[in-house]
């Protein structure tokens, strides 16, 4: 035998309730008379309990009557045959009234007692199990109206009875026996005392009627039928990934119901834990998903923990002081002061000096906690013995939940790494002697990103997601948004990273999607949907959409962003940038960026800025990072450049050459601005900086490729002018070099803490000789590489490689 409750969705509509029926016509037909234990219609224990209140205040509830009374003869007309109607009609009328003679007593009293409210809620389920069994009955023709407030005993208090469970099974069991030819639908939540009186069971209370039945019948199993297809690992509202959960042990579900699921609640698994009799969390709206097992063993899984649960609001007390240390009985004083005033205490923690006390309460809680602790300890604070209790307020409690957590090491570290990683501060923490659970309190605003960052963390076969927020849609920035449109799928199934484009924006516009911009759509969104671009609201809205795994990317090459970088530091969030500005500017900033990105524990990336695509940055690190020392730097690190160079041979002239690079668009629209070297001083300069050398732009020593003439011609046009009248000077440099056999080069170098670039001729024995094209080239001579230097060569300009380099980098971000 099963026993089978349906929770308040479930019998909440037409549609529901015919849901419900299709999975009664299936029992019956595979020869199955389950036990049907049901819920009021959903809403109506709210509208029951607000008539009543409003009935102890004066407030008329006839309107409200009038609305359950439609509710429940709305269902009637549509699911019941005219011909069977009125005998339900009658009996749903007769509760009805006894209802409106329930209130209108408490209307004249102008007063409420709890058996009073229980007898006045009692009439939900009363309803509905009724409406229910008349419904079936067109279908199973033996379905019997079952009042559980006959079966099931309790004591006398009201709003949250105890059960005498003993009593109770003795009376179910007689009661099955004598009717075992029907099909019983019974009231979930209602109860009675010895003196007959309806009493309620309190939060969760269908699904405790379904297992006290359960138990004591030691059914095959509890199905408790709801809206949800299980326990899922985490709140789906907060945490879109989270996904339902097969199996669970009795203490794993307990443990997720306390802290925050909402799908079953503890003390409702109790009778079946004791006899353990198999509880399974089925959806009524998609039957046919197999849901969740909880059962007394969870067996093997492939995860270390089983669920992420919270509770969303929670006050903190704290409490401190020298009276504590050593004072035996003191916890124990506190703690029974809050239990005798009903005050559940959901989380404690003691710091090993005893020299404080933290506990947990709910908000409602708080403030009488506090009062009653001032009364209780009035001389201890007096004497200054205790510290006056203060309250914390609008917090959250997270906690992982699993038994494979006790067998798995550094299940604390991944925890609070992926909290730090986030920027999310703990308040408290407690951990459980059986090891099943580990709970953090953390600021409740924080508590969407901790759950999906620590989720991420945990179940990893999900793929971490990065929510990127990307600046600049160019060359670059547009280019990014196509590698990383072709290349989603080969990061999900080698990379294990899920990277969503937040946001975006440019000069103009900018446009948010918290679930990701579409990125084969991305410029009609940006075009049709966008707003006005302002780059203070575009990280002000980055920053309160406080997201986990949380990157901005810099693919512009303006000041005005990288004035910005410490700020977002500050909140915890990564940087990739192609924008050389940030690193190139004082030394002093160059520091603070990497102290403030090391202090909170994100990433500070920016690879393209030397060499685009090409690993410099990396390698420079790695040698260091593996003890090896850097002797000498040697570096072509202009495409520009290297490419008006490479082509400045036989009779071509400068001029020439550079109009040409200008028309491949490999210089910018004033040539000049890539000819006076900046550029390449600022990539020597983040080179010698990172190379571990404290040092300013000014003091590298550039060297000119132009005449002064050519830098000083007021325009484009009279620089070429100049440049057509500087051809001599080009032409003996070239004859030169062609006499010596070499090629001219503008080579970067650092070595012994100074950077110098300088036109060079080189012969065929050095590695920068064959240089072709726009490459790029570095040579690192090192003491590990000192008699043969380690190169690294490849494009150093274009769209492609250096979208390329900013692509990985946001990958070595998620790893």
């Amino acid at each position: 035998m099963k026993v089978l409750k349906f929770g308040g969705t479930s019998v909440g509509s037409v549609e529901s309730i015919n849901g419900l029926l299709e999975i009664l016509k299936q029992q019956y037909a595979q020869g199955e008379k389950p036990i049907v234990v049901l819920s009021a219609m959903s809403g109506v224990t709210n509208l029951l309990t607000q008539m009543a209140e409003d009935a102890e205040k004066g407030i008329s509830f006839n309107a409200a009557l009038k609305e359950l009374e439609s509710k429940h003869f709305a269902v009637v007309k549509q699911l019941i045959q005219i011909k069977n109607q009125n005998p339900v009609f009658t009996q749903l009328k007769i509760f009805l009234n006894e209802l409106e003679d329930l209130l209108q007593g408490v209307l004249n009293l102008r007063e409420l007692s709890l058996q009073s409210k229980d007898l006045v809620v009692s009439y939900g389920e009363r309803c509905s199990a009724f409406l229910i069994s008349k419904i079936a009955e067109q279908y199973f023709p033996e379905s019997l109206f079952v009042e559980a407030s006959l079966l099931i005993k309790t004591d006398s208090n009201f709003g949250n009875a105890r059960v005498d469970l003993q009593k109770s099974e003795l009376l179910i069991r007689q009661f099955i026996q004598e009717h075992n030819h029907h099909f019983l639908f019974v009231t979930g939540f209602i109860a009675s005392n010895d003196s007959g009186r309806v009493t309620t069971l309190g939060r969760g209370g269908s699904d405790y009627t379904a297992a006290i039945f359960g138990a004591a019948l030691q059914a095959e199993a509890i199905e408790i039928w709801t809206d949800v297809d299980g326990m899922l690992t985490a709140d789906p509202r907060m945490v879109k990934k989270a996904f339902p959960l097969p199996i669970l042990s009795y203490t794993e579900a307990m443990e997720l119901s306390y802290f925050g699921a909402k799908v079953i609640y503890p003390p409702t698994m109790i009778p079946a834990f004791m006899k353990k009799v198999p509880i399974i969390i089925k959806n009524t709206f998609n039957p046919s998903f197999p849901g969740t097992v909880i059962q007394y063993d969870s067996g093997k899984t492939k995860f270390p923990i089983k669920g992420i649960s919270s509770i969303n609001a929670i006050s903190v007390i704290n409490l401190s002081g020298s009276g504590m240390i050593g004072k035996a009985g003191f916890s124990g004083r506190l703690f029974s002061l809050l239990a005798r005033k009903q005050i559940n205490v959901v989380l404690i923690t003691q710091s090993s000096s005893e020299h404080s006390i933290t506990f947990a309460v709910h908000p409602a809680d708080a403030l009488r906690a506090k009062l009653l602790i001032e009364t209780e300890f009035e001389l201890e604070l007096l004497a200054k013995k205790l510290e006056a209790p203060v309250i914390e307020e609008e917090l959250s409690v997270l906690a992982i939940v699993g038994e494979n957590m006790k067998q798995t090491p550094g299940m604390s570290g991944k925890l609070f790494h992926a909290l730090g990683r986030n920027g999310i501060n703990v308040r408290a923490i407690a951990q459980g002697s059986s090891e099943y659970n580990i709970s953090v309190i953390i600021s409740h605003e924080d508590l969407s990103k901790a759950l999906n960052a620590v989720h991420d963390a945990f179940f990893t076969a999900l793929k971490k997601t990065l929510h990127v927020f990307s600046l600049g849609t160019g060359n670059i920035g547009s280019t990014l948004f196509r590698q990383l449109l072709e290349q989603q799928d080969f990061l999900r199934d080698h990379n294990d990273i899920q990277i969503k484009i937040i946001g975006i924006s440019n000069s103009r516009q900018m446009l948010f999607n918290g679930e990701g911009i579409t990125l084969d759509s991305w410029q009609e969104e940006l075009a049709n949907k966008g707003e006005p671009a302002n780059l203070e609201q575009f990280i002000s809205r980055m920053q309160k959409l406080n997201l986990p795994n949380c990157v901005f990317v810099d693919n512009t090459a303006s000041t005005e962003p990288t004035k910005h970088y410490l700020k977002i530091f500050e909140s915890n969030i990564s940087v990739v940038t192609c924008n050389k500005i940030a690193n190139s500017s004082s030394y002093e900033q160059y520091k603070r960026l990497r102290d403030t990105a090391r202090k909170h524990g994100v990433d500070f990336y920016y690879e393209t800025n030397v060499g685009a695509g090409l690993p410099i940055v990396r390698t420079l690190k790695d040698l260091m990072t593996s003890g090896d020392r850097i002797i000498r730097i040697e570096a072509i690190l202009s495409g520009t450049i290297s490419y008006i160079f490479n082509n400045f041979n036989g009779d071509t002239s400068f001029y020439d050459v550079v109009k040409s690079a200008q028309a491949l668009g490999y210089t910018e629209p004033d040539p000049r601005d890539d000819l006076r070297g900046t550029d390449f001083m600022r990539k020597m300069l983040i080179l010698a900086r990172d190379g571990g050398h404290t040092i300013e732009a000014e003091e590298v020593k550039l060297g000119a490729i132009l005449p002064e003439a050519c830098l000083s011609a007021p325009s484009v046009e009279e620089f070429y002018q100049e440049l057509k009248n500087a051809d001599s000077y080009f032409n003996n440099l070239k004859e030169k070099a062609k006499l010596e056999n070499k090629a001219i080069r503008y080579i970067g170098k650092m070595e012994d803490g100074q950077v110098s670039i300088a036109l060079e001729l080189v012969g065929e024995e050095h590695p920068f000789y064959n240089l072709s094209g726009s490459d790029n080239i570095i040579s690192f001579t090192t003491e590990r590489y000192k008699d043969r230097p380690l190169v690294v060569k490849g494009p150093g300009a274009g769209s492609e490689v250096t979208a390329g380099g900013v692509f990985a980098d946001l990958v070595n971000v998620g790893a």
